[in-house]
């Protein structure tokens, strides 16, 4: 007879077949944006978490449809949706606006680690096709270190290896010692580190950072996302300057284990666009082959979050 946990993980795998099968959709073809965040106005039906207003909202606005006038003129059809902090725990936007878009996006939630049933919250959230939850240390080595000792993370990565959902870390360079710690302590557990690990936000891209973080690539489970490149070192197009950067990572872990992600709506503010972001990997990068530009801009991405 299986036990409850047994049971739980045989009745996950069923429900999460169908929605892989559709995700194999004609789409596959198109690239895929592994990290945009969407939001809406109607603070009726969706109400905003404590600490947030409408004025906290920049842009007012982010809907699928405003985001899909920049992604598909780029040849982007599936996206993978990360829960935006403006809702905190309430994912309902999100999966409602994955289940208005069959096929098109996959999704990073948001729960409560410190939740009693961090668990079955995860387990909910996956059968309703999330493929990973977002994760922010703090900044601090020392409170990160406890952070990621506490009893509802460790949970989290049990439940992630268990499961193959991916633990997404938004993560400062700081605190890259203690994912590697966890990653020890935590092989099987699938990591996704957002944004180069937030190297060169302050301008240059540090050396001892960029080693912390290729130094990750001695864990088979960690992926990178190349991304938010409006946002680091000199935060201006064509961002050629992060391509040294973007080469020593897939020297490190292999086109594979790399997938570029716009992370929008903040790519197209404030004087950037979507096509200088996707044309950093697409056309500037002339180092990668073509096969490796096709892991980068969809087949990464198609593993880790489509499948």
């Amino acid at each position: 007879m299986q036990n409850r946990r047994q049971l739980l993980r045989t009745s996950l795998g069923a429900a999460l077949a169908p929605l892989a099968s559709c995700q194999h959709s004609s789409q596959s073809s198109g690239w895929i944006d592994a990290h945009v965040h969407v939001w809406t106005p109607d603070l009726e039906r969706y109400p905003l978490a404590e600490g947030f207003t409408r004025q906290s909202m920049q842009p007012p606005s982010f809907t699928p449809e405003q985001l899909f006038a920049h992604a598909k003129p780029q040849g982007v059809s599936r996206i993978v949706l990360i829960q935006m902090s403006y809702y905190r725990f309430d994912n309902r936007y999100m999966l409602d606006m994955m289940r208005r878009h069959p096929g098109t996006f996959s999704g990073v939630a948001i729960v409560d680690d410190k939740a009693a049933d961090v668990e079955q919250r995860m387990l909910e959230l996956a059968r309703q096709g999330v493929r990973g939850f977002r994760l922010v240390p703090p900044a601090d080595p020392v409170a990160a270190r406890a952070w990621f000792a506490s009893p509802g993370i460790e949970t989290m990565y049990r439940v992630g290896a268990q499961h193959r959902l991916n633990m997404c870390l938004l993560i400062n360079p700081e605190a890259l010692g203690e994912a590697a710690a966890m990653c020890r302590r935590f092989p099987k557990t699938p990591v996704v580190i957002d944004h180069f690990a937030r190297l060169g936000m302050a301008g240059a891209i540090e050396p001892a950072g960029l080693k912390a973080l290729l130094d990750l690539a001695a864990f088979p489970e960690v992926t990178v996302k190349t991304s938010a490149t409006y946002a680091l070192g000199a935060k201006k197009a064509p961002y050629t300057d992060l391509l040294p950067m973007l080469r020593a990572c897939r020297d490190a872990f292999g086109a594979k284990r790399l997938m570029w992600a716009s992370d929008c709506p903040f790519q197209v503010e404030k004087g950037h666009n979507y096509k200088d972001s996707i044309d950093l990997v697409h056309e500037r990068a002339d180092f990668l082959t073509e096969r490796e530009r096709q892991w980068l801009l969809r087949d990464t991405a198609q593993r880790v979050f489509f499948s």
